[in-house]
């Protein structure tokens, strides 16, 4: 059977028992700071189990993208070198809320098991807590299996916990014996040998763990199951790995074909390749990118981890991109996304490998000499697993992973201490961790609360459900309100709340769950349960020719780019609007120019916004775009500008495009890599920008003295005139140097004085003015100074007075220097310049120049 049907058989068969099929959640999770990665299918109805919000349905089942490689489920170091551990894998999931319970949980499962899959009864076994006889009974009541297969186990085995505190119970499991003598099995096995393989784990959520430690009932008891698609196609494809099925296989093929390597003779490298790629896809896909801290470092992680891994087979140069369209032909007809940003995918894995591939030799060698250094020792320093960090980019994982190929420890704790020093390593316990307050709640009212008409309408009377006080603030939860509250990148309304004795301003409004939480600064009567909500309208206006703006510009830095472009964060304000987008190169100014003409003309159309509330599935196949960072129910708002864009958005929008007024962009710049921000304004903030800027252009204008198309012409004349004259400025502080050192290189030939060099001055009014200077000093001799102007050799020779009086003249031998530079010269008899046509000439002319000079001393009168 074939890991897609085995994936809609599942889906099916719990459909056809009243669930709900749910969408797999993002791997990145939108709205819980708890964690890193969605790392199990429970991950998105947690708000549902901890009672936070209520279900529209009562049984769901799904296929969720997992990743673990952190914290409690971290499976890293066992990636690739067994056959069954993943940082990426699908979870198959079944739940219900309240509704059924521990019955029809086993007797479905064992169902699709046995009847709808036909696995074999007899490798079957099923676990459950020593304490839940209920769960024991019904297993021999509701199924056919053998009663002793039926185990008892501890706590550490059979009893889920979501944390220290909160919802929690016992949990049964299903095994399957994969060995090749089915009469060699034993109960003792089950959960002690690897073959035993557990497939499914159905969690039966029953109590609340308090803060003593002391367990109480739970209201409402729910079934949270799992099992994992990878190792159940392993089982139903016949094979004792999973890297063998046909979700792992064809990607294995590729890389075998990219190296010309053997997947049979050396596997490891081949899995964690073929693994970490998956993991990589997803992510990416999702809305992560590589990075120094939290979430992006794991990707980074993972990523120099398969480069490295790659190295094993030969592949020394960047390769893992090649491999993302084979990712795509197996997972890309269940997840779209894969295909959908491909090129994406591509374009940020190439980089990042190749920036890997700039430090990764570097880094070898520094390893090579560490080993060197260490001598008899077994361990490599913290320290230097540090420096390999810091200056060559390696993970801790990896420089573990070299030490093992040469049977070497690493001093994981020096590390670790090196790396709470580093300032700028952000601190993954930190950064994530669950924000949610906890706020002493008065009730004032009961019922269903924060129903949003704000779409509608930005004045309603509200009823007050409850109330807290949070500092100097007050928390106002109402049963229904206009006000938005932040989301989607949009800020959230503001404005005021009031009744007699209550007067608040709305300074935010903030969503936990599905709850809209008004912050608000001011008096409160407690009495008054009815109050008049009133959004401040200009401001909600200014945000939606934002909002909708972003629509636009988002379409056009597409066209404009390319479809690789995605938003990888946004903000919408009231002053301006902020736009994160992945893209490689800087956006140049005739492409901003270009993105601005797009946007401004589909203002100038005043195209009327059509938004309609569709089914998820219906919206995308009509090609409306889905966001990164964003979560989507069944039903969503799409947004449409006529033929231009179709976008799903919760955020408010103008009525027509012409509305916005205009749009200029005021800056575009590197967040990271791989992604640029751009920052742009509309309405009367853009046209005040455009008026500040031709008030600036204009003052330019007559200082310039020159029409704004003339203006850049000057400005390059003025700099390089500036230029000059500072080129000219330095020359003349040279050629003070040369005035306090020169005279200690004059050679004394019998009673006269020789001087000849070679200066770095390239101007000849500048090399004439130190031959002045070099005239007031010269007694009874001959100066000849050398240096190029614009590319030609060029000198200026000075004769002493006493030397005149002899008949030494210095426009004579200019002449002769000259030809010896391929030119002539000349000039009067104390000064004379001479000139050339080839810089290489000079070198020369200097030798026959101090010769010449030389002879002239002597007394030689056919010298001049």
């Amino acid at each position: 059977m074939k890991s897609k049907d085995i994936r809609k058989s599942f889906i099916q068969y719990f459909e056809s028992k009243g669930h709900k099929f749910v969408r797999s959640a993002s791997v990145v999770p939108v709205d819980d700071p708890t964690l890193l990665f969605t790392n199990a299918g429970m991950n998105q109805f947690k708000p549902i189990f901890l009672d936070q919000i209520g279900s529209s349905y009562l049984r769901a089942v799904n296929s969720q993208k997992c990743i673990r490689v952190s914290g409690k489920h971290n499976d890293l170091e066992e990636v690739g070198v067994d056959t069954f551990h993943h940082t990426f894998f699908e979870m198959l999931g079944n739940w219900s809320f309240g509704d059924y319970y521990k019955k029809e949980a086993i007797e479905w499962a064992w169902g699709l098991f046995t009847e709808e899959w036909k696995l074999d009864k007899r490798r079957l076994w099923a676990t459950v807590y020593k304490d839940d006889d209920e769960a024991y009974e019904l297993w021999k009541e509701v199924t056919d299996i053998d009663p002793d297969r039926v185990i008892k186990c501890g706590k550490k085995d059979n009893f889920w916990e979501m944390g220290e505190t909160g919802p929690c119970g016992p949990c049964s499991e299903i095994h399957y014996f994969i060995g090749e003598d089915i009469t060699s099995q034993e109960a003792s096995g089950v959960n002690n040998s690897d073959q035993y393989w557990e497939l499914w784990n159905l969690v039966f959520i029953q109590s609340n763990r308090l803060q003593d430690g002391s367990l109480e009932d739970l209201p409402n008891k729910h079934v949270d199951t799992g099992a994992g698609l990878e190792r159940i196609a392993s089982v139903m494809q016949g094979k004792t790995s999973n890297y063998d099925t046909d979700l792992f296989l064809p990607i294995i093929d590729a890389i075998e074909k990219i190296a010309g390597s053997s997947y049979e003779n050396n596997p490891v490298p081949h899995r964690v390749i073929t693994d970490h790629l998956r993991m990589l896809c997803f992510s990416i896909a999702d809305g992560a990118l590589p990075s120094n801290d939290g979430r992006g470092y794991v990707l980074r992680r993972i990523l120099r981890r398969a480069a490295r891994f790659g190295r094993r087979i030969g592949l020394e140069e960047p390769f893992l991109s090649n491999l993302v369209k084979d990712v795509g032909k197996v997972m890309g007809d269940v997840y779209p996304e894969i295909l959908e940003r491909q090129s994406h995918i591509e374009k940020v894995i190439k980089s990042e490998e190749e920036s890997f591939n700039h430090t990764l030799d570097r880094g070898l060698n520094h390893f090579e000499k560490i080993l060197e250094g260490i001598g008899q020792k077994k361990s490599i320093s913290g320290s230097d697993a540090f420096k390999l960090y810091d200056t060559y980019g390696f993970p801790l994982d990896l420089t573990q992973l070299i030490a093992r190929e040469k049977n070497l420890s690493v001093d994981e704790r020096g590390f670790e201490k090196l790396m709470q020093k580093q300032k700028k390593k952000a601190k993954e316990a930190g950064r994530f961790k669950n924000d949610a307050r906890e706020y002493d709640w008065v009730e004032l009212s009961s019922g269903e609360d924060s129903e949003f008409v704000g779409y509608d309408t930005l004045h309603i009377d509200a009823k007050i459900r409850r109330f807290a006080n949070l500092d100097d603030k007050i928390l106002l939860v109402l049963d229904r309100t206009p006000f938005y509250a932040e989301s989607g990148g949009q800020v959230g309304d503001i404005g005021c709340i009031e009744d007699n004795g209550t007067n608040l301003n709305v300074i935010n409004v903030v969503k936990e769950n599905n709850t809209h939480i008004h912050i608000c600064e001011g008096s409160f009567e407690k009495k008054n349960i009815i109050v008049k909500c009133a959004v401040d309208s200009s401001y909600r206006s200014a945000v939606k020719k934002n909002h909708t703006a972003t629509h636009l510009m988002h379409k056009a830095l597409k066209t404009i780019l390319g479809d690789h472009v995605n938003q990888a964060g946004s903000l919408v304000h009231p002053d301006y609007l902020r736009f994160d987008l992945t893209h490689f190169d800087k956006i140049s100014n005739h492409e901003l120019l270009e993105i601005e003409k797009i946007v401004n003309t589909q203002i100038l159309l005043n195209t009327k916004i059509d938004v309609s509330v569709q089914n998820y599935d219906d919206a995308k196949q009509s090609g409306a775009e889905a966001l990164f960072g964003e979560k989507y129910g069944d039903e969503v708002r799409v947004v449409q500008v006529g033929d231009f864009s179709k976008e799903l958005c919760g955020g408010t929008h103008v009525n027509r495009t012409g509305d916005i007024g205009s749009f200029k962009v005021t800056s575009e710049s590197s967040l990271s890599s791989g992604v640029r921000r751009i920052v742009a304004l509309t309405g009367t903030k853009a046209v005040s920008h455009m008026q500040m800027n031709h008030s600036i252009v204009s003052e330019m204008q007559t200082i310039l003295n020159a029409p704004p198309n003339g203006m850049i012409d000057r400005l390059n004349a003025i700099l390089k005139e500036k230029k000059d004259l500072e080129k000219r400025l330095k020359q003349k502080k040279d050629t003070s140097s040369y005035n306090e050192n020169i005279f200690d290189e004059i050679e004394k030939i019998g009673d006269y004085q020789l001087l000849v060099k070679k200066l770095d001055i390239d101007n000849m009014d500048e090399l004439k003015s130190f031959g002045d200077k070099v005239y007031n000093r010269l007694k009874d001799g001959v100066a000849v100074l050398f240096s190029v102007s614009d590319k030609k050799p060029m000198a200026v020779i000075v004769v002493s007075k006493e030397m005149n009086g002899r008949g030494i003249l210095a426009g004579n031998l200019a002449k002769q220097v000259g030809g010896f530079m391929g030119g002539g010269g000349g000039g009067k008899p104390r000064l004379a310049t001479a000139g050339g046509k080839s810089i290489g000439s000079i070198d020369d002319a200097i030798v026959q120049t101090i010769e010449l000079v030389q002879n002239l001393f002597k007394g030689s009168e056919d010298a001049i």
